[in-house]
């Protein structure tokens, strides 16, 4: 079963903005079941002590421990994110722990001024972020030849595994403001990167997508 018609046919900044708002002070505690899924994309990221990486749609900066444990002190970390009121707590999470190499970026991704090339970006439960083109651009414009992508998120299963979309529905309808894409998320991130691997979990009803960004000679 694959539902649809609920949503926006395109992401809605204005929704987005308004649904994260709400959400600022639970969005760790929501994620929680996906923390699994978090580290597996991390790692495969495979982050190099004095890497530069880039987390496309931060949030709240969930990310940033482990991304701090691959680039180390010596590395960089860019968050980027839109909502105004998930930054404030990135930025707090940055003080707490006293990290000087996180530059974080309140704009929407395909407006961000990146400041760096970068060694990888991490495209974390950002569905509404993959389904444009434009933002998925900026940031590959601002990716090293060779740099490592990844991205995980919600996706629908197959027809036969219904009981996982019936889990993926309220899901996404309660964190994404487009069904649209959700068959093939990473459909623009393939488009540049040819040797992106995808691999299904949690009953087909997630996915994690990692490739190496190929420029041609």
């Amino acid at each position: 079963m694959k539902p649809g018609g609920r949503a926006r046919q395109t992401p809605d900044r204005s929704a987005a903005l308004a649904q994260y708002r709400r959400r600022a002070g639970i969005y760790d505690l929501e994620l929680a079941l996906f923390e699994p899924i978090r580290r597996r994309a991390i790692k495969q990221l495979a982050l190099k002590r004095g890497d530069a990486v880039l987390d496309v749609g931060c949030g709240t900066g969930l990310s940033f421990e482990l991304l701090e444990q691959g680039v180390g002190a010596g590395g960089r970390i860019v968050g980027i994110e839109q909502s105004p009121e998930m930054i404030d707590h990135a930025r707090a999470r940055v003080r707490r722990q006293r990290w000087r190499n996180v530059n974080l970026l309140c704009a929407p991704v395909e407006e961000a001024s990146i400041p760096l090339v970068a060694d990888a970006a991490l495209f974390h439960f950002t569905h509404d972020i993959l389904q444009q083109p434009e933002a998925v651009a900026n940031v590959l414009h601002h990716l090293k030849p060779g740099a490592r992508v990844v991205a995980s998120g919600l996706k629908w299963a197959e027809a036969w595994r219904w009981p996982a979309n019936l889990v993926v529905l309220p899901a996404a309808l309660h964190s994404v403001t487009s069904l649209e894409g959700l068959g093939a998320p990473w459909a623009a991130l393939a488009a540049a990167i040819p040797n992106l691997e995808v691999r299904s979990t949690m009953m087909g009803g997630v996915f994690i997508a990692s490739g190496r960004l190929v420029v041609p000679p």
